[in-house]
């Protein structure tokens, strides 16, 4: 029998289509986490929702420091956006197996680029990056004063592909972003999640403002 394609220590008896052969130790440690897991390998589902806490509890406390980052640096405009961000990605990816952090990445560049001045259009859009472009067009479009426009946009989207690039790591087919933010919003912090609703979460946004920056009082427009 082959040792672990990972440790090199243990003998592998799991068939890993990443890597070839693993012990289950290292499977259920490090499966998403450390090592690129596709979509349809049979250990994936077993343990996907103890993979989301793991990372849920790393996610938490960079995701607070970024809210912090972005309310200092642009206000409530830009909580606002990245709020909508993680609205939408939550609801696009939470039932789904097989979604990948490089799909939000792609998304938030293709939202970065619609923005810019010197915007050239280009082939179509990935699926998720036109339902992320259609839910900012539309809250934009009703609430023109409480989201970031095309003037401040581009650094929040800028901050966002470096903390989500960050999170996710250099794996291919990472999904440490994605499963951080899910398992984050299942066991912390659901109700934007579970209600759906974009005017709730951007409320929820501004309250976790007020405490991060220390307003005594930030309101919507």
């Amino acid at each position: 029998m082959s040792e672990c394609a990972y440790c090199k220590q243990r003998k592998g008896k799991r068939s890993c289509p990443a890597l070839g052969v693993i012990c289950s130790v290292c499977c259920g440690e490090h499966r998403i986490v450390r090592v690129a897991c596709p979509p349809d390998c049979t250990y994936l589902g077993t343990g996907s929702e103890y993979q989301q806490k793991r990372l849920s509890e790393q996610f938490m406390p960079l995701r607070r420091e970024f809210y912090r980052e972005i309310g200092e640096a642009g206000g409530e405009k830009a909580v606002a956006l990245y709020n909508l961000i993680e609205v939408v990605t939550f609801s696009y990816f939470h039932g789904r197996r097989d979604g990948q952090d490089a799909e939000v990445v792609t998304a938030i560049q293709a939202l970065r680029r619609t923005l810019s001045p010197l915007h050239v259009p280009s082939a179509p859009m990935p699926v998720f990056a036109e339902q992320l472009q259609k839910e900012y067009d539309t809250f934009k479009k009703q609430n023109p004063q409480q989201i970031a426009d095309a003037s401040t946009a581009p650094d929040v989207l800028d901050r966002a592909l470096k903390f989500v690039s960050d999170f996710s790591g250099q794996d291919f087919q990472s999904q440490r972003y994605l499963s951080g933010l899910i398992g984050y919003v299942k066991a912390f912090h659901p109700e934007p999640g579970i209600r759906g609703s974009l005017d709730d979460c951007l409320d929820a946004a501004l309250v976790r403002l007020a405490r991060v920056v220390g307003a005594e009082h930030v309101v919507r427009s």
